[in-house]
């Protein structure tokens, strides 16, 4: 595995197939029971002000506009096209909702312009991160706070009869992010861009079963088609991979988990 903020990324680019995949991903009840976690944190009130940064396609950010009303808003920003028109008509009839196409360098947003923020799944692509945070900062009011959640790559845990391709194709898969394991750094990180860490959990998800309706099984094939595609794995011998999954779950052999880790922060 990478370290943090090591190597050279080959960013995942959302375009519309990996945007409607991953919309896809956004149903299963492992995912569902992320997102509620993240809403929980973030608390939204009436009348608030909430920036979902790195919107994708717009779940959040609909229950975000529900929750603050007509006197809140909310505002959407994601720097993929295909993931704003998803959330787009996810929101449509909200007049409260309003999306920027932007990415997390350079927010075209006014200073302390919102009450709190959500940052799901963004920041370990951004390899300037001191620069991020100072913008996330910069647009949050005094006081007011933000839920970042990310994901520790280093620390899946998947069953494989062949264990050395396993490693192989999550090292290679390590290349999408710039930051695979940036849950590890972020306090520090936090506290450097002026922030108070008020708390830190594990979300994790965990499955012995195999099939559509997991997060794992949409997953398997956005990395089968990043690590053919951007990472120097042969056609081949991803397929051999991805074909273990069903091998696995035929026998009850099948294991998946790993650690998203949710950090809220106030805005000093």
């Amino acid at each position: 595995m990478n370290a943090s903020g090591s190597g050279t990324p080959s960013p995942m680019v959302f375009d519309s197939v990996v945007a409607a995949e991953t919309e896809a991903l956004y149903t299963t009840p492992d995912i569902v029971a992320t997102r509620v976690a993240v809403f929980q944190a973030v608390s939204p009130r009436g009348g608030d002000s909430i920036l979902d940064l790195g919107c994708g396609p717009g779940f959040l950010l609909r229950d975000f506009a529900k929750a603050v009303g007509p006197t809140g808003r909310v505002v959407g920003i994601d720097s993929s096209d295909p993931m704003l028109a998803l959330a787009a008509t996810r929101c449509a009839g909200l007049d409260n909702v309003r999306l920027e196409r932007a990415d997390a360098l350079q927010l075209p947003l006014d200073d302390g312009a919102f009450d709190a923020a959500s940052v799901v799944q963004v920041y370990a692509y951004v390899g300037e991160l001191d620069r991020a945070l100072a913008e996330l900062r910069r647009v949050l009011k005094p006081g007011g706070h933000a839920v970042l959640l990310d994901t520790d790559f280093s620390g899946v845990v998947w069953e494989s009869g062949n264990r050395d391709r396993m490693r192989k194709v999550l090292a290679a898969y390590d290349r999408h992010v710039a930051w695979p394991d940036l849950p590890r750094v972020l306090p520090r990180q936090l506290a450097k861009a002026g922030f108070r860490l008020m708390r830190c959990l594990a979300v994790p998800i965990v499955t012995a079963n195999y099939h559509p309706n997991t997060y794992v099984h949409g997953l398997a094939r956005i990395i089968r088609r990043f690590v053919t595609a951007r990472a120097g794995i042969a056609a081949d011998e991803a397929d051999a991979w991805l074909g273990e999954m069903d091998a696995l779950e035929r026998d009850s052999a099948f294991f998946f988990g790993l650690n998203r880790f949710l950090f809220v922060a106030r805005r000093l």
